[in-house]
């Protein structure tokens, strides 16, 4: 037996088998095409909440933001954003606010501008002007300021014109 020769008359200690996985079978003329890569898509939902401003925290200034943002600490400023707002039950946002949909579980004072509507859930308190084509306000919230629901729609001015008496014939 040499140290550098292969001996040949031994065959190499046998391996166990590894257990094969069938293999993948595609119709003729078909290739196994690579799978693109998904895009996560910003829901408008509550439950999936992006970005946290959280309790104990408090800040000042102009907040931009996409997706969903949660407020539970304190905020004073600006909020611009065509996204959700959530602002929590223990939360202070003194702001002039301009969002898609802002949903007040807290304490709002400063005026709102929503694209697509307003909630004020129980035990929440809103102080200033709400502007929006849709408005939700729960039995139990305070809110003390002025309302404009504009739809985006003109409705024709209605017209007062007194019906004339009708014509009744005598024979």
């Amino acid at each position: 037996m040499a140290l550098w020769k292969r001996d040949t008359k031994t065959p190499p200690p046998a391996r166990p088998a590894a257990p094969l996985a069938a293999p993948l079978t595609l119709p003729r003329g078909e290739e196994l095409a690579p799978q693109p890569k998904k895009e996560k898509k910003v829901s408008l939902k509550t439950d999936e909440i992006t970005t946290v401003l959280g309790k104990g925290s408090e800040f000042e200034g102009k907040l931009h933001f996409e997706g969903t943002l949660r407020i539970e600490g304190v905020f004073h400023g600006e909020i611009k954003s065509d996204s959700v707002l959530v602002v929590g039950e223990g939360a202070k946002v003194n702001a002039e606010v301009e969002i898609g949909t802002v949903i007040i579980n807290g304490q709002v004072t400063g005026n709102i501008k929503a694209k697509q509507g307003v909630e004020i859930r129980a035990p929440g308190r809103m102080m200033g002007n709400i502007e929006t084509p849709s408005l939700i306000i729960e039995k139990g919230v305070a809110f003390d300021g002025q309302c404009k629901m504009d739809t985006g729609v003109k409705a024709a001015p209605a017209s007062f014109v007194k019906p004339e008496p009708a014509k009744v014939e005598k024979k």
